[in-house]
């Protein structure tokens, strides 16, 4: 299902900033080699990343789904000089492939990679976040939510990725787990008195969440 109008993508792409070379490098090689290049952040949606990090000025950034790096690295432009992002990624090979990039970049002292079970580390992550960034396992997404927003300080965003799932959760009857557990997060949140959220049909959808 296309929710966007493809000519209405194009020219918002058109007129929106193009990221610099090092990070058009990673999105260009992740889409050319990746047997699941659909997963990475796009370069509009990267560069939103970006702008939303630069507004907030974040000191402590966490990041579930780091896959090759590309979104870690677009929301570091907006860091504090002494901020970090401390990132989660479950798949040994792309881990890998994400601290490369990590490591060739500007920002290699402020990105700190856990590779592992998400929710097994965060509760490890002794931090008050600023900005977190949700974008793994979608059936994970209510787990990550309720893990990390003890630990999301007042006035601290969620971004969560994916929340319109390809156009299946407008359908009438909602068929296949993910969509499911997408359609079931987005309700959970709008439930919760403990934030508010808008969500926003940039690429396949992203909520921003603020706590209350």
């Amino acid at each position: 299902m296309e929710i966007i109008n493809p000519l209405a993508e194009n020219y918002i792409e058109e007129y929106s900033s193009v990221h610099i070379a090092f990070l058009q490098q990673i999105l260009d090689e992740t889409n050319a080699t990746h047997p699941h290049a659909h997963m990475v952040s796009g370069a509009l949606q990267g560069k939103f990343l970006q702008m939303v990090s630069r507004m907030i000025k974040p000191l402590k950034v966490l990041e579930i789904g780091t896959f090759t790096g590309f979104s870690a690295l677009c929301l570091a432009e907006g860091l504090q000089t002494n901020g970090e992002i401390h990132t989660i990624e479950l798949r040994e090979d792309d881990a890998a492939t994400a601290q490369k990039n990590f490591t060739n970049s500007s920002f290699k002292e402020n990105i700190k990679l856990l590779v592992g079970d998400a929710k097994i580390i965060i509760p490890t992550l002794l931090h008050e976040w600023d900005l977190i960034f949700i974008d793994a396992d979608k059936t994970g997404y209510i787990d990550y939510y309720e893990l990390t927003l003890p630990q999301l300080k007042k006035d601290g965003f969620i971004l969560a990725d994916n929340v319109l799932f390809h156009g299946q959760v407008l359908n009438e009857n909602i068929s296949g787990k993910n969509a499911k557990a997408i359609h079931e997060f987005n309700l959970h949140v709008a439930a919760d008195h403990r934030t508010e959220q808008v969500l926003l049909s940039v690429r396949d959808g992203i909520s921003i969440i603020r706590k209350v």
